[in-house]
């Protein structure tokens, strides 16, 4: 199977299991956050919601630099605005996956504050790290969710609360 399939049927598997964590969050915990230093709900699920359209930027760009572009944090009033807007990024990420080169893959892209570089790496290996902050932050949102004492939906296989 070629790259760009593999890529598609991965980001596929991983939107149900994403799916079914967002779908989980209870609206009235949004402001919820387990630790001073950690996110609030409603920012860790935009982020979750937010990173399949990454791969239409790494697709379409060379680089993200925050000085040019600063970064604000989707604004999520509901489980259900959270869901629609990984609905629509999901979308823009499948798309950008379609019209990809595999030949571009091998292209670096960069990820920067203006002069400070956070990373180098080819348009392949970002890719990668943007299933695997995925995967991370969807892990995340399981622990705010266990904390909550909201059932945890099955990832690759049932969960405690599905046995």
């Amino acid at each position: 199977m070629e790259l760009i399939k593999l890529l598609q049927k991965e980001i596929e598997q991983e939107a149900i299991t994403t799916r079914k964590m967002l779908s989980r969050i209870p609206s009235d915990k949004l402001d919820w956050q387990p630790h001073p230093k950690s996110m609030a709900l409603k920012n860790l699920a935009a982020h979750i919601a937010e990173l399949p359209a990454w791969l239409e930027m790494i697709i379409d760009t060379d680089e993200l630099d925050f000085e040019k572009n600063p970064y604000s944090p989707p604004a999520a009033q509901s489980t259900e605005e959270i869901l629609v807007f990984f609905e629509e990024t999901l979308k823009n990420g499948e798309e950008a996956l379609e019209r990809a080169d595999v030949k571009n893959f091998s292209k670096e892209w960069v990820l920067r504050n203006g002069d400070q570089i956070y990373s180098r790496d080819t348009k392949y290996e970002v890719i990668r790290m943007v299933y695997s902050q995925i995967v991370h932050h969807r892990a995340q949102l399981g622990v705010y969710l266990r904390l909550l004492n909201v059932p945890i939906p099955g990832s690759y296989g049932p969960s405690a609360d599905e046995m």
